[in-house]
């Protein structure tokens, strides 16, 4: 049995200029992931996985420099794909991102449904569950709204946006076991 931290990376340094998936970490994102570092379950990792985006990256290299460990990339566990909008302001892509979760099988503005996002997230966890063996802690560091889906599905809870993460930036965790799939508890930040 493993114990998994779902990690969403804090706070990035949004530039309408390049792709979503480029944006990395602002410098108070990377300030907020070393403070999770004095946690205490953090110690425990012992793997560390992360999505191709670049603030799950960063996000990645702090804990992986932090414990010695290498992070291994798994592009599914990419946000939801909103590639045919690019950046939104902030207004306008809350309203989009409050469609996508009250309409989960449809396509809102072109992005990835609700429903394909979350089966994709939970193929991706299975994936990296069916690989790793023994008793290790894995760390998996992605993003929000995909977060939000996997915590539906091991709750058994329709897809509602009330179960996103806290708005704070980012920068939260759950953590559940790989065996029973039992959440241990549900958003946390990741520096209280």
């Amino acid at each position: 049995m493993s114990t998994i931290y779902f990690i969403t990376h804090p706070d990035v340094h949004i530039d309408p200029n390049l792709p979503v998936t480029d944006w990395s970490l602002s410098d108070s994102g990377t300030r907020r992931m070393h403070t999770m570092l004095n946690l205490d379950w953090v110690k425990s990792i012992q793997r560390i996985y992360c999505s191709s985006e670049k603030k799950a990256i960063d996000g990645a290299q702090v804990l992986s420099d932090y414990l010695t460990l290498p992070f291994h990339t798994v592009h599914e566990l990419g946000e939801n794909d909103r590639s045919s909008t690019g950046y939104l302001p902030l207004q306008e892509f809350e309203l989009v991102a409050d469609q996508f979760f009250a309409q989960p099988s449809l396509s809102v503005r072109g992005w990835e449904t609700a429903h394909a996002a979350q089966s994709r997230i939970v193929k991706a966890i299975q994936q990296i569950i069916d690989t790793e063996s023994g008793n290790r802690s894995i760390a998996i560091i992605s993003h929000g709204a995909v977060g939000a889906l996997l915590l539906c599905h091991l709750h058994h809870w329709s897809i509602a946006r009330e179960h996103d993460q806290p708005g704070n930036g980012g920068g939260n965790y759950f953590s559940f076991e790989s065996d029973t799939l039992k959440i241990n508890h549900n958003w946390l930040a990741i520096d209280p």
